[in-house]
């Protein structure tokens, strides 16, 4: 048996017994390192952290100074590796299903509170930023700077601009920022609600450059941000959002057809904030260029076939006006 330089024998590790008593922690073998990485997974949830924060304790940041893939960026969670692509819904208002703001002059913005062009209204509700940093996983992590992030969510209501019964002569809560030389996008926006079928959630795309952002199939990634529990059920409680407060009660990030393959860790925004003064909800978002998007301009995409209102979701409204209905329920 070999002796390790400078270790003093122990039978017992943070209560559980060696496997190996006569050899360092690192060689007590899988199993025993799958206990340990489990135990301290419990503590992170126990203390409110996400599975994504015990990805970038393991991780940390480059040599090079350049946050790694799985790295925080002090912008919100982020999973190791790419974020998942996501449908991009019945809704998208990018000219895939129907209508088409992104080729309207006054969608770059960042207050996408009120509508623009010859619309007039204004979404009401809880204020919230939504602050987006993109990393560009085939250049090591680097900030991806010069992207243009579309952004679009549903209204207190539940109903998307555009489409929806009542609001189709609208187009807020849709808008695109250009990331800046950190890779960041800010939007100042509203707590969408929850509607039948779906937990909370703000869409988005991200395109290349600016010149990209008008043509839906240019987008190098269509994904959703999950909106954490607590936050939704503190805003639910205010006016405006009594419907949500039964719709949240039938559905959970477990169940989400969207976000139920990982309970939302690599989705989940990070809240800070509160009523009175606003929330600030941040994601850090992983983009490889070197993969190809396997999500996005399919209406109903994942939806099983023939349920109207179905594990999909079902917002306040009616058939795009200007587009086909789908044949299955939506994923939105």
């Amino acid at each position: 048996m070999r002796e390790k330089r400078g270790t003093r024998r122990t039978s017992t590790y943070e209560g559980r017994a060696l496997a190996r008593p006569d050899e360092e922690i690192v060689d007590q073998g899988l199993g025993f390192d799958l206990g340990t990485l489990l135990g301290r997974r419990q503590l992170l949830r126990a203390l409110g952290l996400g599975a994504a924060t015990l990805g970038l304790a393991a991780c940390g940041d480059a040599s090079d100074g350049r946050p790694s893939a799985s790295s925080s960026t002090g912008s919100g969670a982020v999973a190791s590796g790419e974020i998942p692509d996501e449908t991009a819904g019945p809704y998208p208002g990018d000219g895939s299903n129907g209508p088409d703001v992104l080729e309207q002059s006054g969608v770059v913005r960042s207050d996408i509170r009120s509508s623009f062009g010859d619309a007039d209204g204004t979404a009401e509700g809880v204020p919230m930023t939504i602050e987006l940093t993109i990393r560009d996983l085939a250049n090591g992590g680097r900030a991806f700077a010069g992207t243009a992030i579309y952004v679009w969510h549903c209204d207190r209501a539940g109903r998307y601009s555009m489409y929806s019964d009542g609001v189709t002569d609208q187009n807020y809560l849709r808008g695109v920022q250009i990331a800046d030389a950190a890779g960041k996008v800010r939007f100042t926006s509203i707590f969408p609600a929850c509607y039948a079928g779906r937990w909370p959630h703000v869409h988005f795309e991200v395109y290349p450059d600016q010149a990209s952002s008008t043509d839906a199939s240019r987008a190098i990634a269509t994904s959703q941000v999950a909106l954490p529990k607590q936050t939704c059920d503190t805003v639910y409680a205010q006016s405006g959002y009594e419907a949500s407060v039964a719709n949240l009660a039938e559905v959970s990030l477990g169940n989400d057809n969207v976000f139920g393959d990982d309970d939302g860790a690599s989705q989940l925004g990070v809240v800070t904030g509160d009523v009175a003064s606003g929330y600030t909800v941040t994601l850090t978002v992983g983009v490889d260029t070197a993969t190809t998007p396997t999500a996005g301009q399919i209406p109903g995409a994942g939806a099983p076939p023939g349920v109207p209102g179905g594990p999909g979701g079902t917002p306040s409204s009616g058939r795009p006006p200007n587009g086909p209905r789908p044949t299955a329920a939506p994923t939105t």
